[in-house]
């Protein structure tokens, strides 16, 4: 009998096409971040429109928070590393975000929104990912979701690598986000010092990780790519790969960070008029006029 089994084809990862540097910026009330996918790259990471990093231990950074504002035609994600922000909207939802926790609403047709600090000392940080709705989903009616820190599906891979999936799947393991058409994966990574960690994407997926911490990270397999924290790297897009590589060096001092994200590309225009992403100038005049008039939110 032949007992011989095929040996498993080696893991080939994307490589890193470009290496971005946040701009520093301010929002809401002028609470300080770093906005690390600008709308240059938006066609290039479709279905992405916008991450922004934020990060303080100074309460004169974030106390301000994110009064009252519009929202039409895309969805919002967020992600609590540190400190506490309370959500509030004009279709009667109120959450508080809390470490580790996930807000993902869909703005659809319009939402007024409010995300305001709990807490006047200690260290806030976290991201906002905007992805883009389908022009067909773009009025649909507005939704929102709190994800808690313990319903984040989360599992422990080789060498001790932590992953938190925020959406799509990674391994086997299902993530608390399905979306349509965008079709996300959100992983949040923590590599030990001396690992590896393939992360699958699908071939046809834009994708793109964010290092954050203190710790560097090789990306790509030969001729990895070192990407330093707080800068975005974006992956090549390779019809032949399985995926992503990380790797962190064994002499690093501490574990590594990476937020992960890919997603299915619309091939859509996009018209911005700051909180309003539509697909033509006379879609973002009529969300104005909405807004204006009282007719945008819920």
């Amino acid at each position: 009998m032949n007992t011989a089994t095929t040996p498993a084809s080696p893991f080939v990862s994307r490589a890193v096409e470009r290496v971005v540097r946040g701009q520093a910026a301010s929002d809401g009330d002028g609470v300080k971040l770093t906005r690390v996918l600008t709308q240059p790259l938006q066609k290039r990471l479709d279905p992405f429109l916008m991450l922004d990093a934020f990060g303080s231990d100074s309460a004169s950074d974030y106390v301000g928070g994110f009064p009252d504002h519009p929202h039409r035609g895309f969805e919002t994600v967020t992600i609590m590393l540190e400190g506490r922000m309370r959500h509030r909207d004009s279709v009667g939802n109120v959450g508080l975000l809390e470490p580790g926790s996930v807000q993902w609403m869909t703005a659809g047709r319009g939402i007024i929104h409010s995300e305001m600090p709990e807490q006047e000392e200690g260290r806030m940080a976290g991201f906002q990912l905007w992805v883009n709705l389908a022009a067909a989903d773009k009025m649909t009616a507005p939704a929102y979701r709190d994800i808690a820190p313990d319903a984040v599906p989360a599992y422990t891979g080789a060498a001790g690598v932590r992953v938190r999936v925020i959406a799509g799947r990674s391994d086997g393991t299902a993530g608390a986000v399905t979306r349509p058409k965008t079709e996300p994966v959100v992983l949040d990574l923590t590599l030990p010092p001396g690992s590896t960690f393939d992360a699958e994407l699908p071939a046809g997926h834009n994708a793109f990780a964010y290092v954050f911490g203190a710790t560097p990270v090789a990306i790509g397999a030969a001729g990895a790519t070192t990407v330093e924290p707080d800068r975005m790297a974006i992956l090549a897009n390779d019809a032949g790969g399985d995926g992503v590589r990380f790797a962190v060096p064994a002499d690093a001092a501490e574990a590594a960070r990476v937020l992960l994200v890919a997603g299915h590309p619309l091939g859509e225009p996009i018209a911005q008029y700051g909180p309003f992403v539509m697909n033509t100038t006379a879609e973002l005049q009529r969300a104005v006029q909405d807004f204006k008039s009282g007719a945008l939110a819920g």
